[in-house]
């Protein structure tokens, strides 16, 4: 049996099997090609460098498939890299992709009930008809998709993890302040990234579409709220102009790709909340790798920055 990322220790070398993920064509300074290469499976990921590939070794090597993996593990800047020195193809018929993909830590039932349960938890029959709209129409590819490609939640049901982590914010701090309006801020959580079913590929070695890249989740979201709100008849509603400021704002500023700023309160609210739990799993992912008394590697969705983990239980 492979030995799992998560085993990987500092100085091993070994034969592993990975799933190519990520791969990022280089040349360095003095003109040597390389590969950049994330291999995963289901325990976590790992970026490896093939140093003065050959032309033959790099044409082989593409996502989305499996790899028999010789290489060396080292340590770089407080994080596990791997060293690589070939990558071999298999038979893919001969290994279950399950092993190979990090899926959800709550099973796709729960998910699918914590869902429903927040649908037909809203009042506003407006906003409940528009969400079992969408539901109906998503529900297959929204329990599997990831939320990102990277950083956060960028696993097979990641995008349910998201809105069910922000749906349980959401409900604790409407307790905690009484004048938001549930109705409002459940409906924007729910619906707020629902666009990246077609930003993004799928749940396996996942890239940005061209509608992806060229429109992005917000816009593509706005327009099929408009959409649907006037297939039910509920066209220039305040409901429907709430909503899709809902979805507009909600990465809180415009360098973040918000056309609009947040103008209602359950808009502050709700960018926030998506960015707090979008960090906090971004975080608990790097400390998971990182050893006690140690800090992390810095981490691009957080500034840069790198994070202690202590010794301290």
């Amino acid at each position: 049996m492979s030995v799992k990322i998560k085993e990987l220790t500092d100085g091993q070398s070994l034969v592993l099997y990975g799933l190519v993920t990520n791969l990022v064509k280089g040349v360095t300074s003095n003109g040597a090609p390389y590969l950049s290469v994330t291999l995963s499976d289901n325990s976590g990921s790992i970026e490896g460098k093939l140093w003065d590939v050959k032309e033959e070794q790099a044409k082989i090597v593409e996502t989305g498939r499996i790899y028999e993996v010789r290489c060396e593990v080292l340590k770089y800047r407080n994080a596990l890299q791997l060293r690589l020195h070939s990558l071999t193809n298999v038979d893919q018929q001969n290994f279950d992709l399950s092993e190979f993909v990090t899926s959800s830590w709550i099973p796709k039932d729960v998910l699918k009930e914590k869902i429903k349960d927040a649908i037909y938890s809203v009042q506003n029959e407006i906003y409940r008809k528009i969400l079992i709209r969408f539901f109906t129409e998503v529900q297959n590819s929204f329990f599997d998709y990831p939320a990102a490609s990277k950083n956060h939640h960028n696993f097979v049901g990641g995008l349910a993890t998201h809105v069910v982590g922000m749906l349980d914010i959401a409900d604790a701090l409407c307790r905690l302040y009484p004048q938001l309006n549930r109705d409002l801020l459940i409906s924007g959580v729910l619906l707020h990234d629902i666009g990246k079913i077609k930003e993004l590929s799928g749940p396996i070695a996942t890239e940005y579409t061209l509608q992806g890249k060229l429109i992005g989740h917000i816009s593509l979201m706005n327009a099929k709220i408009a959409e649907v709100a006037k297939d039910l008849g509920f066209e220039d509603t305040e409901e429907e102009i709430l909503l899709r400021h809902m979805v507009l704002s909600h990465h809180g500023k415009m360098e973040f790709g918000s056309p609009v700023l947040p103008l209602l309160m359950e808009a502050e609210v709700l960018s926030l909340i998506d960015n707090l739990d979008a960090r906090i799993i971004a975080l608990t992912a790097a400390l998971e790798n990182t050893e006690e008394g140690a800090y992390t590697s810095r981490l691009f969705p957080l500034e840069n920055r790198a994070f202690y983990k202590p010794k301290t239980k």
